[in-house]
C-alpha cells in the first residue's frame, strides 16, 4: 500500500489534468440502497444533487443502481431542471447493451441534458458474444449525434477484447469507461488495463482498493478504500488518460465494506466520499 498520498498530491500533484471531477450514484451505493440491504430511507436523485451542492461537486453520473429508464417524463424533467438551476452536469448510466436499450437511453439523454452515457455490456441473463456487441454499438452510432457511449470494462471481457470490440464498432462517439477495479475480476490489473484502453478512454471510474493476502495465506481478499488509501495511483492514471486527448470526466465511485447495520454503513460511506474528494479535488482544480 502506498503512503502520505495526500502530502504528496498537495506538493506535486495539483492539476493534473483538465478531466473534469465528479460524483456518481456508486459513490453512494449502499445510501442508494443494495438488493437486500435497503436503506429506510433510499438516496434518490434529488439525494445525490444534495450532495452534489454540499460537496461543491458540479458533475453527477447516475448508474443503473438508480434505473433511469423506470422514471416518468415528470420525474426525469424534475431531475434536469434541478441540475439546470443548480448547474450540475448530468451523465447518465444504463446495463444490458441492447439495440432497444441503447434507443431507450439515448432518449433519456437528449430528454435531461446528458451528454455521456455508460454502459455495462452484460445483464442477469444478457451475456452477448463481442460480434453482437459490435453489431449493437454500429446500429446505435446513428442516435449518437453529440452524445457519447461509454462502454465499461467489466468482469467478462478482458480489456483486449473490449478494445477489439471498440475499434470494430469505427465511431469516435464510442469509446471506454474506464473501471480502475473490475478488471480484476477477469484477473487484469489496472496497469495492464489501462496501458490497452487508455487511448479509447472518455470516462473514467476511480475506485481505489486493497488486496490483502488471507490471515490462513491460502489466497486474496479485495477491499475497497477512499480514493488515495488503497493500491491505485491516481496521479499516474491520470497523466497517462489525459495524455491520449479523449477523457474529459471522471467519478468517485466507493466499494466500502459494510459495517454490522446499514445506518452505520451510509455513515462510513458519506465519510469516505468526503475524505476522497479532499485527496482528488487538488488533482482536479
Amino acid at each position: 500500500m502506498r503512503t502520505n498520498n495526500t502530502q504528496r498530491t498537495t506538493n506535486n500533484e495539483r492539476r493534473t489534468t483538465n478531466i473534469r471531477l465528479g460524483l456518481s450514484s456508486y459513490t453512494y451505493g449502499w445510501a442508494v440502497g443494495v438488493r437486500g440491504f435497503e436503506p429506510p430511507r433510499p438516496l434518490d436523485e434529488h439525494g445525490l444533487l444534495d450532495k452534489c451542492r454540499e460537496l461543491g461537486v458540479a458533475l453527477l453520473q447516475i448508474g443503473d443502481n438508480l434505473p433511469l429508464h423506470t422514471f416518468d417524463a415528470a420525474r426525469l424533467s424534475s431531475l434536469a431542471e434541478r441540475a439546470a438551476k443548480e448547474g450540475v452536469e448530468l451523465e447518465i448510466g444504463a446495463r444490458g447493451l441492447t439495440r432497444e436499450h441503447a434507443i431507450r437511453f439515448t432518449g433519456i439523454a437528449r430528454s435531461i441534458g446528458a451528454k455521456l452515457i455508460r454502459f455495462v455490456i452484460d445483464d442477469a441473463e444478457h451475456e452477448p458474444k463481442p460480434d453482437a456487441v459490435v453489431a449493437v454499438l454500429r446500429d446505435a452510432v446513428s442516435q449518437l449525434d453529440g452524445l457519447t457511449l461509454a462502454i465499461e470494462n467489466h468482469d467478462r471481457f478482458p480489456a483486449a477484447t473490449l478494445r477489439s470490440i471498440i475499434e470494430a464498432a469505427g465511431s469516435d462517439r464510442i469509446g471506454v469507461c474506464l473501471d480502475t477495479a473490475n478488471s480484476l475480476g477477469s484477473g487484469e490489473g489496472i496497469q495492464a488495463v489501462a496501458a490497452i484502453l487508455a487511448p479509447f478512454t472518455v470516462n473514467l471510474h476511480l475506485k481505489d482498493f486493497t488486496i490483502e493476502r488471507a490471515p490462513h495465506l491460502m489466497g486474496f481478499s479485495i477491499h475497497g478504500t477512499p480514493a488515495g488509501e488503497g493500491m491505485l495511483d491516481i496521479p499516474a492514471l491520470l497523466r497517462q488518460v489525459a495524455a491520449c486527448g479523449r477523457c474529459e470526466t471522471a467519478v468517485l465511485e466507493l466499494w466500502t465494506p459494510p459495517e454490522s447495520c446499514v445506518e452505520e454503513t451510509i455513515s462510513k460511506e458519506a465519510r469516505w466520499a468526503k475524505q476522497s474528494l479532499d485527496y482528488l479535488n487538488p488533482m482536479f482544480s
